[in-house]
């Protein structure tokens, strides 16, 4: 156990997709407002906090490894203020790219008696332009040939970043030079994913990406559906994330799915960003597709013990590890 977080702190680990900010307004609701059927919230705290594939990064940088952050943001203060967020975090803004034809991303969210109210959206969803993919890609050669890369993670929220040229020039790139490649993929770019490690999509995104209806309750289904991603895309390994019944895992080895753990849910806000940080962390440490997912839905469900999105706490994974030990186990 200590020996596997130990090899985390040795790794350099690359994120390609989507950031924004993630806002919280925490206030109380007393009355309903006179001027619509509403309730109004008394705002007492707000927050801005790293979000999108730059909470995948948190995730990573918490259970010890070193994130690379590659993504676009815009020349406005919202990109002022993801870049005083990333400082304070210590986190590289080397890969970060920033643009005048885009605004940053910002996701607010309205809290109150830890119950979110509402969330409000400013983005730009369109595909980044074929210029843009090649100034991002040029970062990406640059840091690949500079730094050791022991994982590539493609946080996928459909804003436009990922493009399948970015996508097939990083994959070609990565297996050229061996690097673990995983996915959290989305709608759009679903079936460009060719030739990567590992694709963790959720059950939502596994029926919509397939165009068929899948019962999480029947493996069977979920069997053929993978045995058509991996014909359609030559992946190494399909993880799929099933909410409160766990995650189905699916390799040359395994298949099987591993249950959820019970516990208290208070928010399940981000809770895909650290199964694919944990995920990515465990395969680039050599771990079977079984520990992975073992491990990796573990994560996920801890984090969802809290009020917005926040990365996973590395002593309390190592805590809960401890009881299930016995899947660190060479089968």
């Amino acid at each position: 156990m200590k020996e596997l977080f130990e090899k985390f702190n040795s790794f350099n680990i690359l994120i390609v997709g989507d950031v924004m900010i993630d806002t919280y307004l925490w206030g109380n609701v007393d009355r309903i407002s006179p001027e619509a059927p509403v309730p109004i919230v008394s705002v007492t705290k707000k927050e801005n906090r790293l979000g999108g594939a730059a909470n995948v990064a948190l995730n990573i940088q918490s259970l010890g490894a070193k994130p690379i952050i590659c993504s676009v943001i815009g020349e406005d203060i919202e990109g002022n203020e993801f870049l005083s967020l990333l400082k304070k975090q210590r986190l590289s803004d080397e890969g970060i790219l920033r643009i005048k034809t885009r605004p940053t991303t910002v996701k607010t969210r309205i809290i109150a008696h830890s119950q979110q109210i509402v969330r409000v959206d400013e983005e730009m969803d369109e595909n980044i332009s074929s210029e843009t993919t090649k100034l991002l890609l040029h970062k990406i050669n640059k840091i690949i040939a500079a730094k050791t890369i022991h994982a590539i993670i493609f946080e996928d929220y459909d804003k436009g970043l990922i493009t399948k040229e970015l996508i097939e020039e990083v994959v070609l790139l990565a297996n050229a030079k061996q690097i673990i490649t995983v996915v959290d993929p989305k709608k759009r770019n679903f079936l460009f994913y060719k030739n990567v490690s590992l694709f963790k999509p959720n059950l939502k995104e596994l029926r919509e990406g397939l165009k068929i209806d899948i019962d999480p309750n029947d493996q069977d289904q979920l069997e053929k559906a993978v045995a058509v991603l991996q014909k359609q895309l030559n992946i190494g390994q399909v993880m799929i994330t099933l909410s409160e019944k766990g995650v189905y895992i699916n390799s040359k080895k395994d298949k099987m799915l591993i249950p959820a753990h019970v516990r208290i849910i208070a928010d399940v806000s981000g809770a895909g960003d650290t199964v694919i940080a944990t995920a990515a962390l465990c395969l680039a440490a050599g771990l079977n597709a079984q520990q992975t997912a073992t491990i990796a839905n573990l994560a996920g469900g801890l984090v969802c013990e809290y009020v917005g999105v926040v990365a996973i706490n590395k002593a309390q994974l190592q805590e809960n590890l401890f009881k299930l030990s016995s899947v660190l186990k060479t089968n």
